[in-house]
């Protein structure tokens, strides 16, 4: 196996960590908030915010790495097409992606709170909730179309 080749091995594997740990997180969440239970929401947000910084951090910071790196031995330019407007639709993705952190440890800690006094969620659970719901579609879909573009590689003309 070439040095292109394990770097490209880890590069996609990255992608796929942050496809997927993306989806589960959204959909254990969601699934989760449905119950309206305190102490399962904060259970599974506390077990979220974890796959999050072990899972999706980690790939957040090798995805860049693995790219450039790529893009050196291929000799692409960061200045073609599909790398720039990758690069973009990354750092938009992240524009999304922090808040989204820190909203699940603020979720995970209203949760906690709500459950050791016994009580249901207040109002500001739902309200955050609502905004994090929300901003993981743009950052998913952006995701995608980073998928997308690395893979067909289009001629796109700015």
């Amino acid at each position: 196996m070439t040095v292109y080749e394990l770097v490209l091995v880890v590069h996609v594997l990255g992608a796929i960590v942050l496809l997927g740990t993306g989806a589960g997180i959204a959909f254990f969440m969601v699934m989760a908030v449905r119950t309206r239970e305190p102490a399962l929401i904060a259970h599974v947000a506390g077990t979220v915010v974890i796959a999050d910084v072990l899972f999706t951090a980690t790939a957040a910071i090798l995805q860049p790495v693995t790219g450039l790196i790529l893009v050196r031995i291929s000799g692409w330019e960061l200045s073609e097409a599909w790398i720039a407007l990758s690069i973009a639709l990354y750092v938009f993705t992240g524009l999304f992606w922090l808040p989204v952190v820190w909203i699940q440890i603020r979720l995970r800690d209203i949760a906690r709170s709500a459950a050791e006094a016994g009580s249901a969620l207040p109002h500001r659970f739902d309200r955050l909730y609502r905004i994090w719901f929300a901003a993981g579609f743009p950052a998913f879909f952006a995701v995608l179309g980073i998928v997308w573009l690395m893979l067909t590689k289009p001629g796109i003309g700015f």
